[in-house]
């Protein structure tokens, strides 16, 4: 063998070696497929959208594939048509972009640009049928589709053939489901005991008040600041103690332990 063809069997020897030591991917299935069993009836329940403060994971601006995508800032009256997919077995105990666990068996989807979570009708226009999904993760980013469907939610649309489905998109607040609108109870007249719920206290009333526009914008409720012996504290209210005691369960497992709430003098 004279040097040149040496030289020429031993790059192709390292190219080899070099793709046999590849690092495998994070996915046991290289193609994505449908599970082994049909969802069962308590998998088909679609879920109920419920205030959550955005998720710490997933709702920051990001680049992928050359394209540059910013989150919604709001989502009100949103509204989408496009193709929809939806993904399966392959990605089943994976994590979502927000940290979940991917669970092809919930109510979830992937979309873009909507924020972590979101709570969205989605109608398959060619049959009309609809279901509430809970939006925790990013994507899809293949082609022209604007969401990803879980597997049950696809099952529900009966899209599962078609592999994708023209749908309509539509973001639903809160006190949305079942497309009615559920209003606030009404407060109590004033011979019933009210309540603040204290969520904050500090000494920076312009940090409180941005921290009150947001959380009057989460839960669609009203929130002041308080001077409070030299300090300042935000509040939410005054409500009906029903009403107190189911928002301030709310708050304290959505990120605020310390809530408490104080009787309206």
């Amino acid at each position: 063998m004279n040097a040149s063809r040496f030289i020429s069997f031993c790059s192709v020897v390292l190219l080899l070696a070099a793709c046999s030591s590849a690092p495998p991917s994070r996915y046991s299935q290289k193609h994505d497929s449908i599970p082994s069993r049909l969802p069962s009836p308590e998998e088909l329940v679609e879920p109920t959208p419920s205030f959550e403060p955005p998720s710490r994971q997933g709702n920051r601006t990001y680049s992928l594939f050359g394209k540059t995508w910013h989150i919604l800032d709001d989502v009100n009256e949103f509204s989408q048509e496009g193709v929809a997919s939806w993904y399966g077995e392959k990605f089943h105990g994976h994590l979502t972009s927000n940290g979940e666990t991917y669970d092809m068996y919930a109510m979830s989807a992937a979309h873009k640009t909507l924020p972590l979570p979101t709570y969205v009708r989605v109608t398959n226009l060619s049959n009309n049928k609809s279901v509430v999904v809970r939006v925790n993760d990013r994507g899809p980013f293949h082609g022209n589709r604007i969401i990803d469907l879980s597997y049950v939610a696809a099952y529900k649309l009966d899209m599962l053939k078609s592999g994708t489905a023209k749908v309509r998109i539509e973001a639903l607040q809160p006190s949305e489901a079942n497309g009615a609108l559920a209003t606030t109870p009404p407060l109590t007249d004033s011979t019933t005991q009210q309540y603040y719920i204290q969520v904050h206290a500090g000494s920076d009333p312009e940090r409180l008040k941005a921290e009150a526009e947001k959380l009057q914008n989460l839960y669609q409720v009203p929130a002041t600041t308080q001077p409070n012996d030299g300090l300042y504290k935000l509040v939410l209210g005054p409500f009906a103690e029903p009403q107190t005691n189911s928002l301030l369960e709310q708050l304290r497992t959505q990120g605020y332990p310390d809530a408490f709430r104080v009787a309206v003098p």
